[in-house]
């Protein structure tokens, strides 16, 4: 069993930044790939960008590419998704997800945690 935990969203500006953080607990759970994923009002949940467990390898919506970064500090077994120049258009309830693949089409993991709802005003 893998229990994750948000933090980080808020109410930023168009153009500003934030940094969402995922906090993993259980015994496996350095051993996942973990990924963001994002859902807005009256839209399906959608891919946003994926780590692998070593932190060597990293996956991006086109959408987010060359504005967000994902990370992970494995000794502290936290995922970090840092957003920057964002848009109103990220608005959305970010999730983090434990198990994702990537290798043909992008697939979450079984494990979600809560979400934290990040707001962009234009």
């Amino acid at each position: 069993q893998v229990r994750l935990v948000e933090s980080g969203g808020g109410l930023v500006q168009a153009d500003g930044s934030l940094r969402l953080s995922c906090a993993a607990s259980g015994r496996t759970a350095s051993t996942y790939s973990m990924g963001w994923f994002r859902q807005a009002p009256g839209k399906e949940r959608e891919f946003v960008a994926a780590v692998s467990w070593s932190g060597g390898s990293t996956q991006y919506a086109e959408s987010v590419k060359g504005r967000f970064t994902i990370s992970r500090d494995i000794a502290k077994n936290t995922v970090y998704l840092q957003m920057n120049s964002l848009k109103p258009i990220d608005t959305a309830v970010y999730f983090c997800n434990a198990g994702v693949n990537w290798i043909e089409g992008v697939r979450a993991g079984k494990y979600w945690g809560q979400g934290t709802q990040v707001t962009v005003s234009s």
